[in-house]
């Protein structure tokens, strides 16, 4: 109790939990962006479910690895050597994560040029196994997530009461805004081509850090933006011809 009155009264305390949490809501996007691709593919009556269910789920994985956090660090030891780098855990996490959005967002982009060789076998499933699909998949990606954020913010403080909150602050975030983005994704089909670029991008990343050539996060994001701002302005483009062309003129 000491401890968590003297870290109140710390200022650096503070600035380390604002940055922390800005820093895992701006990484929670991928994931949120991952959850409602996925979610809006199963019926409408269980997608809010599906969303509420997961990332609960994943809030609980994610303090459960905070409880682990002096064995997550060690994930940066490498355990081999190929290609004249060292691989570790956290490498191998990092890679067969982004080898698995890769083949995801692959998947659904070719789905959604080609429509017609569309495997209905997930549609066709019933709800409960598509639910519980959905949940897994939310769960194993956000377990890629969750290593390489926990290792980013040991290096930001020492402090665990910090990364507690700075998780929960930004997982609850994610459960507001991921009904509204699933929601604005679904009802904008070129937004959805968008958001599956990116997960394609973010897949290339990982796997790039983990053989060991880092690409900063803020160019990542910057490039996201741009992207977003042009099909934002792509929207008001078509909104305007589209109301021009109601009125008759």
């Amino acid at each position: 109790m000491q401890d968590i009155i003297m870290l109140v009264q710390d200022p650096a305390a503070w600035v380390a939990l604002v940055t922390l949490v800005v820093m895992e809501v701006v990484l929670g996007i991928d994931n949120l962006i991952f959850i409602s691709i996925l979610t809006n593919k199963l019926p409408v009556e269980h997608r809010d479910k599906a969303r509420k269910v997961g990332i609960s789920l994943a809030l609980l994985m994610r303090l459960a690895l905070l409880g682990t956090v002096a064995w997550i660090v060690q994930l940066t030891t490498p355990v081999f050597q190929a290609f004249g780098h060292g691989f570790s855990w956290k490498d191998m996490i990092l890679i067969a994560g982004g080898l698995f959005l890769v083949w995801k967002a692959t998947k659904e982009i070719h789905h959604s040029v080609d429509p017609e060789d569309h495997n209905e076998d997930f549609i066709a499933s019933s709800a409960t196994t598509g639910f519980a699909a959905a949940i897994s998949q939310i769960l194993l990606l956000d377990l890629v997530f969750s290593v390489d954020s926990i290792i980013t913010a040991v290096g930001m403080t020492p402090h665990l009461p910090i990364m507690v909150i700075a998780v929960i602050a930004a997982v609850t975030v994610m459960l507001f805004a991921a009904t509204p983005l699933a929601n604005f994704i679904e009802k904008n089909p070129t937004i959805v081509m968008l958001a599956l670029a990116f997960l394609l991008m973010i897949g290339t990343t990982l796997i790039a850090d983990g053989m060991g050539f880092h690409v900063p996060k803020g160019y990542v994001y910057a490039a996201m933006a741009f992207s977003a701002l042009v099909e934002v302005l792509n929207m008001f483009a078509r909104n305007a011809r589209m109301r021009k062309k109601a009125s008759g003129h």
